[in-house]
């Protein structure tokens, strides 16, 4: 059975997990003013200085996986139509660099301001880790869940969570930190 969190709360993640699939979910609300939504999940690798080390350490919609395959981004979801997770990303831990001490796992609103769009405009929104058993497995045992209760009226961007390193140890951080200016203020803030 999966740990419900709450923003601000940390877990470490079970030792014996070597693979992860992150699935992320939201629904758009009725009165989103009837343009098309499209959300999009991003991974950022980070290491020691808060940065990416290199451009490899970027995984989203246009580079669908990380050097050493560690992170992979399953594709892009343009519409979020139907239940479940709307996009997935894989990550193996034993894959990753030693440099890389954290994830930082965001969903932007993609051409959000020419669409005059927002996350207010979206409910049910969720993250989800479930422990994979080896490489042919797609659906995993769930571990945790996090829903993003609170609203945000005026941001375009929000970092869900963070999958960090202490003492050798992976931890989950239910984040839920909104920002405005989309993908490229999440670009600037990790590059």
């Amino acid at each position: 059975m999966a740990i419900n969190l709450q923003k601000g709360q940390r877990i470490s993640l079970d030792k014996s997990m070597k693979r992860a699939l992150i699935g992320l979910g939201w629904d758009t609300n009725k009165y989103d003013g009837g343009g098309a939504f499209d959300l999009d999940a991003s991974v950022f690798l980070i290491g020691p200085t808060g940065k990416m080390t290199c451009d490899e350490d970027f995984v989203f919609y246009n580079n669908l996986e990380s050097r050493n395959g560690a992170v992979k981004h399953m594709g892009d979801n343009r519409t979020g139509a139907g239940d479940g997770d709307d996009e997935v990303i894989l990550v193996d831990f034993t894959k990753i660099p030693e440099e890389i001490l954290k994830l930082v796992i965001c969903v932007t609103i993609h051409e959000a301001e020419q669409r005059r769009q927002n996350f207010g405009q979206v409910s049910n929104a969720y993250v989800r880790v479930a422990k994979l058993n080896d490489e042919n497995d797609t659906q995993g045992e769930d571990q945790l869940r996090f829903d993003l209760e609170e609203e945000f009226y005026l941001e375009t961007g929000i970092v869900v969570c963070e999958i960090y390193k202490h003492d050798g140890e992976w931890k989950f951080n239910a984040v839920a930190a909104g920002y405005q200016g989309g993908l490229q203020t999440m670009l600037n803030t990790y590059n």
